[in-house]
């Protein structure tokens, strides 16, 4: 069964995640479902928060180009520790707010760390879709999306399209 990616506005979307201080069978198997829901959806990127698990782990394929391998991510305790100074300004959506797009400027290029599904740290540097999508990813730990960085009248209106969204999937 492909796990429920919550819709906005819901609570659980602005808190912030706990540490993961383990990877237990449990996180993997979390991961695996995480992964499907997200090639499912699709998207390129899924944060715990956004199927109700209040941890730090994401993850993440941007391969878009056909033919190519997937290449996907685990991320257990992401942390942005370089930004670079160039901005790049990307049209982003996001699973938990369906069918809504806004242009959102972020550093271009990011250096993230983070622990993967063994245990070992990781560190690598992403430009282009990764790094946004990393960037949006990481904000979803802090209980932060991408309408956040919106006007508050274009983030009211996006808003309120969701809740007319669940209304009429909860009738359905």
């Amino acid at each position: 069964m492909t796990l429920p990616i919550l819709i906005h506005p819901d609570p659980r979307l602005k808190k912030v995640s706990a540490p993961v201080t383990d990877s237990s069978d449990a996180l993997r198997e979390l991961a695996d479902k995480m992964l499907h829901a997200m090639y499912e959806a699709p998207g390129i990127g899924l944060a715990a928060p956004q199927v109700g698990v209040l941890s730090r782990m994401i993850v993440l394929d941007c391969v878009k180009e056909e033919g190519a391998p997937a290449r996907p991510i685990v991320m257990l305790n992401p942390e942005v520790v370089e930004v670079s100074d160039a901005l790049n300004t990307y049209e982003e959506g996001c699973l938990s707010i369906p069918d809504q797009f806004a242009d959102v400027t972020r550093p271009a290029d990011v250096t993230v760390a983070w622990m993967d599904l063994d245990g070992n740290a990781q560190k690598e540097t992403f430009d282009g879709l990764w790094a946004t999508c990393v960037q949006h990813e990481i904000d979803h730990l802090e209980g932060k999306l991408f309408i956040d960085y919106l006007k508050p009248l274009k983030r009211q209106l996006i808003t309120r399209k969701m809740v007319k969204l669940k209304r009429e999937r909860a009738r359905a």
